[in-house]
């Protein structure tokens, strides 16, 4: 049998007759429809068509293995008779590509966490950029998770010996090199091929805790064979629960397999929130997922897509039988009032995350780094803390080595760190997390003896002045230096 063609496949185009061109090959997916996970929608808008490029950017590696048997498979595909046009496509979005990467200033000229973001505005796909920058609504929650900060100021102690100042801590009793984790976020190869391979290897090489999403486009077992081929640290595993409580046990268990540490169950999204700006790219495929469940509205955004399996009946009582079917510890990331983490410590788990998903789910939502001060206040008040067995972490606009000191010194064990990362791997790869790593210990240990602390544990709450914390008014932000952006213009020409 010959190759097939591409007059040929592209006959096979609608729900009753439905082909599409994966990594070469034909695939006639007409009876695999009612079973795809995705739901029909996003095949049959492929249908016809080479669908590789879209697929690979989301889905790790075994998914057709893992979903399609043999007969599925028509034969190779003759990309000689790929039509002119669709391959004078290809070219020009390549030629585009490369000319984006080769106005890539030198690494370090990025001196913060907000150049290497301006770098990657320029250099991602208008998807990638929609979906990885996108928040809910008008942004309110999003923009306070930046200016909480500008309403927190330090109260430095002075004469203290801090010629050497030690910024490592122990994390859920487990070491790590600095007061941060890598969170949890979705869909990492949309900025680079590796995805979140870049972020294993960097946690690696810095000591840093990596927490692994259930969305990520880069499979479990992949993250985990590239931390044991790395040597890394130990890792947390961040959990959307599905309508499916089998495939949630397996999941699990299968984390207890791989010497996963923690499981941080996201409980903030019973239902997605509105990201208007990914919504306006109608972005038309499921990602990885792993949980499965019918996908609607396609044409609503990455986010959107990707995540309607998400259990919204899922409450206290499912803790408790998620509690009951692992031995790990669990905590519950999303955590927005003082009421439910004394509950969630009450119940016996091992701590919350105090989060409001990077502002991208209920506008208006304080940021976590508020919530954190009622929090440590009613927790010390019922004489729960601290507590080795209760840990508070909080994410949400951490940029900046005092804004982690901060929150240290308010109380919290650490500090949970996500888009920073993806932009710094979306512009230079594993390099450029290192580098951001770097650039935030750097920051850390010089702002440790400002302050006149020497460790972790000196960070107490009296090097804090919060009286302004509550005050929720409108915030003018200083213009991001542009220097780094002119560099790349410059290039240009």
């Amino acid at each position: 049998m010959g190759k097939i063609t591409y007059e040929e496949v592209s006959k096979h185009n609608h729900a009753k007759d439905c082909w599409v061109i994966l990594y070469g090959k034909v695939y006639d997916l007409t009876g695999f429809l009612p079973e795809h996970p995705g739901g029909s929608g996003v095949i049959v808008k492929q249908a016809g068509k080479d669908a590789t490029k879209l697929f690979d950017t989301i889905h790790p590696k075994g998914t057709i293995e893992n979903s399609l048997s043999p007969e599925h498979c028509k034969g190779d595909f003759d990309s000689s008779t790929l039509p002119v046009e669709y391959k004078k496509a290809e070219e020009e979005e390549e030629r585009k590509r490369k000319e984006r990467l080769a106005m890539l200033p030198p690494m370090s000229k990025c001196l913060n966490l907000g150049d290497l973001e301006l770098v990657a505005s320029k250099v991602l796909s208008p998807e990638a950029w929609a979906y990885y920058s996108s928040a809910a609504d008008d942004l309110e929650t999003y923009h306070e998770n930046r200016a909480v900060f500008r309403r927190i100021w330090l109260r430095p102690r002075i004469l203290r010996n801090v010629r050497y100042v030690d910024p490592s801590t122990k994390i859920l009793g487990i070491p790590s090199a600095l007061p941060f984790y890598i969170t949890a976020t979705a869909l990492g190869r949309m900025g680079h091929p590796d995805g979140e391979l870049n972020l294993t290897r960097a946690a690696a090489k810095t000591g840093l805790i990596q927490m692994i999403p259930t969305l990520s486009s880069v499979s479990f077992d992949e993250i985990i064979d590239a931390r044991n081929q790395e040597g890394g640290p130990a890792q947390f595993f961040q959990l959307y629960v599905s309508t499916d409580r089998n495939v949630v046990a397996n999941m699990l268990r299968r984390a207890e397999e791989t010497n996963v540490k923690a499981i941080f169950v996201t409980v903030d999204a019973p239902q997605l929130g509105r990201r208007e700006q990914d919504m306006r790219m109608h972005f038309v495929d499921e990602g990885s997922n792993v949980q499965g469940g019918h996908v609607e509205k396609r044409d609503e955004g990455a986010a959107r897509a990707i995540t309607s399996f998400i259990d919204p009946s899922f409450d206290w009582d499912d803790v408790l039988w998620m509690k009951r079917q692992t031995r790990l510890p669990i905590l519950l990331k999303g955590v927005q009032t003082w009421e439910d983490a004394v509950q969630a410590y009450e119940m016996g788990l091992a701590g919350v995350v105090l989060s409001n998903h990077g502002g991208r789910q209920l506008d208006f939502a304080r940021s976590g780094v508020e919530v954190l001060e009622e929090v440590m206040r009613e927790l010390r008040k019922r004489g729960s803390f601290p507590n080795p067995a209760f840990q508070v972490m909080v994410d949400g606009g951490f940029r900046r080595g005092t804004d982690i000191l901060k929150a240290l010194a308010m109380g919290a064990t650490a500090v949970g760190i996500g888009r920073p990362f993806l932009y710094a791997y979306s512009a230079y790869g594993v390099d450029g997390v290192i580098h951001a790593i770097n650039l935030l210990r750097d920051e850390l240990e010089m702002n440790m003896r400002l302050i006149g602390a020497r460790s972790i544990e000196e960070l107490v709450p009296s090097m804090v002045d919060l009286s302004a914390l509550h005050n929720h008014t409108g915030a003018v932000f200083p213009k991001q230096d542009q220097s780094v952006l002119d560099f790349m213009e410059k290039s240009r020409l």
